[in-house]
C-alpha cells in the first residue's frame, strides 16, 4: 500500500519508492543481511557519501549533500543577504581537509574526498550554524 505525502510544491510522492531505496543502501552496506556476495560486492564497489547533521539553525539553511553518483559533495546555505558561510571538514584525527567559503544563496562543489569519517562545521560570522559528520565509503 503506498502512502501519498504531499509536499511544498503540491506535488504528490510515494513513500514506498524512498523506502525501497533506503532499504538498498542498508542491504549494500551490511553484509550481514544474507545478501550474496557477488551482488554485496557489486553494490559497494561504488562511492557512497551520507551525511548526518547534528545541529541546525532556524535562521539559516545549509544544506550538505551528495549528487545521484555520489562522487561529489554539494554546499549551499541560505539566511541572512550578505552574509559568508564556511564550511570546514575534518578528518577524524583534527587534520583540516576542506575548507570553502560561500556567500548567502550560492551553492558550491566539494570533489576528491578520500574514503573515511569526517566531521564538519559551518559558520557565519564566527556563530556555528551547523555541524555533524560525513561518511565516505
Amino acid at each position: 500500500m503506498n502512502k501519498f505525502v504531499p509536499v511544498e510544491n503540491n506535488t504528490v510522492h510515494t513513500m514506498s519508492a524512498r523506502f525501497i531505496a533506503c532499504l538498498i543502501v542498508v542491504f549494500s552496506l551490511s553484509p550481514a543481511f544474507g545478501m550474496s556476495e557477488t551482488c554485496s560486492a557489486s553494490m559497494r564497489s561504488a562511492d557512497t557519501i551520507l551525511v548526518q547533521k547534528q545541529q541546525s539553525s532556524k535562521r539559516h539553511k545549509v544544506k550538505l549533500y551528495p549528487n545521484a553518483n555520489h562522487e561529489v559533495l554539494f554546499f549551499s546555505a541560505r539566511g541572512v543577504d550578505g552574509r559568508v558561510y564556511q564550511l570546514f571538514l575534518f578528518d577524524i584525527d583534527g587534520k583540516l581537509v576542506k575548507q570553502v567559503n560561500i556567500k548567502n544563496k550560492q551553492t558550491t562543489i566539494l570533489e576528491k574526498i578520500d574514503k573515511g569519517n569526517y566531521l564538519f562545521e559551518v559558520f557565519s560570522d564566527d556563530e556555528r550554524i551547523e555541524n555533524g559528520q560525513v561518511i565516505v565509503r
